[in-house]
């Protein structure tokens, strides 16, 4: 199956059909369980896939799918450099199991997305955007995802650090404050981090404040100055600078998308 290039997040609804099929692309994929069910084998591993799980799909690796009967998954399209997400989550595929929040989120995702391919329009944009951006959130915090993390990272627990940065997003980074909370020393943890999360801490942070402050756009309640403060941005002139530079136009229009 031949691809155009991905290079923002997507998400739609799928169903596989009964005739096994094979695909590999260049982005990560992320295969959430809706309804029924289908097979998949990545890198010849093979694993059922139903709304207790999902497959988390580097990109490179082919892999082999077929349904079984009547199904439907929420398929999240990844590109490498596009969601804040660790880029160790993605070292090699695995089937993992979706905890309960998690398959509430996909379910309440599914509701609002379409079949087929993405939209260009910037409502559709933002529909993406915010969607990968919650999803990305959850499956690094899900534990299904995150067991056997720390070995692949060399120690790196990815579930804490994020955890950790999301709760210090209003604080500047103190990258000995981030490495004791580790147990590490500043110098190994910043080349730890670098390994594990394909970026500095810096980088890796400014994207995942505005990241966040995507799904806080959808509180009408926040002002764009209260969600500056809120992920580390001195005021909201600098919030809407970093955020245009991203995504392509100013918080304030992005907001406004939304029906």
């Amino acid at each position: 199956m031949s691809h155009a290039a991905v290079t923002a997040p997507s998400v739609s609804l799928r169903r596989y059909g009964a005739i096994e099929a094979s695909d590999v692309h260049d982005f990560h994929q992320v295969v959430l369980g809706l309804d029924g069910a289908m097979l998949m084998a990545v890198d010849g591993v093979a694993q059922q896939i139903d709304a207790g799980s999902a497959w988390l799909i580097p990109a490179g690796a082919r892999h082999d799918y077929a349904g079984v009967g009547e199904n439907r998954q929420l398929v999240l399209d990844l590109p490498a450099t596009s969601l804040a997400v660790p880029e160790r989550l993605f070292d090699r595929a695995r089937a993992v199991t979706v905890d309960p929040s998690l398959a509430q989120l996909v379910h309440r995702i599914a509701a609002h997305a379409t079949g087929g391919a993405r939209g260009d329009d910037l409502d559709s944009r933002r529909f993406h955007w915010d969607a990968a951006a919650r999803l990305g959130a959850a499956l690094v915090a899900d534990a299904g995802t995150t067991a056997g993390m720390q070995a692949a990272g060399a120690g790196l627990d990815f579930a804490r650090i994020d955890r950790w940065l999301r709760a210090h997003l209003s604080e500047p980074l103190r990258i000995a404050d981030l490495a004791a909370h580790c147990g590490f020393g500043m110098r190994r943890f910043h080349q730890l981090f670098i390994d594990a999360f394909g970026e500095t801490p810096h980088r890796y942070l400014q994207r995942l404040r505005l990241d966040t402050s995507i799904t806080l756009l959808a509180d009408p309640r926040l002002s764009l100055t209260d969600i500056a403060l809120e992920i580390g941005f001195g005021d909201q002139s600098a919030y809407t600078h970093a955020f245009t530079r991203r995504f392509g136009l100013a918080p304030g229009q992005w907001r406004a998308l939304r029906h």
